[in-house]
């Protein structure tokens, strides 16, 4: 979920000398190296999470409600470990269904999936940041932890106008912040991780890109994300700028 509280932001840069915020450095050398090799190419690859940094997330208010339960009912009679499985393609939404509850009470899948569409929306301003992205050439990836489910959220909202949905964990089989997701995720894009500026709104998958060499921005809102872009040089093309 968005935090409410500003702390200093998570970013990573070689691009220091444009802002006072707190920087580690990118491999600029690296990155020029990859420029000169691809001129067709447009670095920094940008990967997003979805949810809560594109797409409002409704577990924690629509699915409770859905439930007639608490969140901290939910969370103690739900199956530790399906969703999980789910988010990562080992099991499908009929085994979800018979295991989704501790106690294997059945529910209403059809509905759920219904009130979790009705829920989805793009976080406020966002859709803006993608679509100056986008109109500037950047290569944009989704890198999330989401089941076979987020072909709903394409169906409602289109995502794929401005990015693919190429590091879904359902499509990978590994989920964030395991190394094991981000080094398939560079593997796949065949760029060196400090070529790769990653937006998640959960600090400790912002922690695990950096470890291996990514670029991390901690997702707070859509303006401070536009913001923390410039500051590493990314241009963000509003759709009201002139030029």
């Amino acid at each position: 979920m968005v935090s409410l509280i500003r702390p200093a932001p998570f970013f990573f840069s070689p691009l220091s000398k444009r802002t006072s915020r707190p920087c580690i450095a990118m491999a600029a050398s690296s990155a020029a190296t990859h420029l000169s090799q691809s001129q067709q190419r447009r670095l920094p690859v940008l990967l997003f999470d979805v949810m809560d940094t594109i797409v409002r997330d409704p577990f924690y208010h629509h699915i409770p409600t859905f439930f007639q339960m608490s969140m901290k009912e939910l969370l103690e009679t739900k199956h530790p470990t399906a969703w999980v499985e789910f988010e990562e393609g080992l099991i499908d939404e009929n085994e979800l269904a018979k295991k989704f509850f501790k106690d294997g009470r059945s529910f209403d899948l059809e509905g759920l999936k219904e009130c979790m569409v009705r829920a989805y929306s793009y976080i406020d301003g966002i859709e803006d940041v993608l679509l100056g992205l986008k109109e500037n050439n950047y290569e944009i990836h989704a890198f999330t932890n989401y089941p076979v489910w987020y072909m709903l959220i394409e169906e409602k909202l289109k995502l794929s106008k401005y990015l693919s949905w190429s590091f879904c964990s359902c499509r990978i089989g590994k989920r964030k912040p395991s190394p094991d997701s981000y080094n398939e995720v560079v593997n796949q894009l065949g760029v060196e991780p400090s070529n790769c500026v990653f937006v998640d709104d959960r600090m400790t998958n912002i922690e695990a890109a950096i470890n291996i060499g990514m670029v991390g921005l901690q997702f707070k809102n859509a303006e401070l994300l536009k913001e923390d872009l410039s500051s590493l040089g990314i241009e963000v093309k509003m759709p009201l700028d002139i030029s």
